[in-house]
């Protein structure tokens, strides 16, 4: 049974298989390169990035691919032409582990996400002053 119960992101990357672990660390980087005020915890058993309260950005290392999540229309709208060569399916987006990471777009999705989450926030605390 693999392990779950991870305390840490680095916990969970050193779980993985020994070729994986590198790549999952070039995507943790890239994250928090992009997002460099984002807190780093496990939630839903993945590593994950909040700014405030609200999640980012999530990543996950699978047998085939690792994804990001959530990929919201948005992101899906924003990024199309460069996210075309990619698996997308339900707020999800699977780059092939075969295939060299794609920083400067993981990079401009983890902004992208930072300022939709900010943005959130603002319509959340102007609701809250009426």
């Amino acid at each position: 049974m693999p392990k779950t119960d991870f305390k840490s992101v680095d916990d969970y990357i050193d779980s993985q298989p020994g070729d994986v672990r590198g790549i999952l660390e070039r995507v943790r980087n890239t994250i928090r390169k992009a997002v460099p005020r984002a807190e780093e915890v496990i939630s839903y058993k993945i590593p994950t990035y909040k700014l405030n309260s609200g999640p980012v950005l999530y990543f996950a290392g699978w047998k085939q691919h690792y994804s990001l999540y959530p990929a919201s229309q948005r992101v899906v709208a924003a990024f199309k032409d460069e996210l075309a060569p990619f698996e997308i399916s339900k707020g999800t987006i699977r780059f092939p582990l075969s295939q060299p990471v794609p920083v400067k777009l993981i990079g401009r999705i983890a902004k992208f996400r930072a300022k939709e989450v900010a943005e959130r926030e603002k319509v959340k605390a102007a609701a809250k002053k009426r």
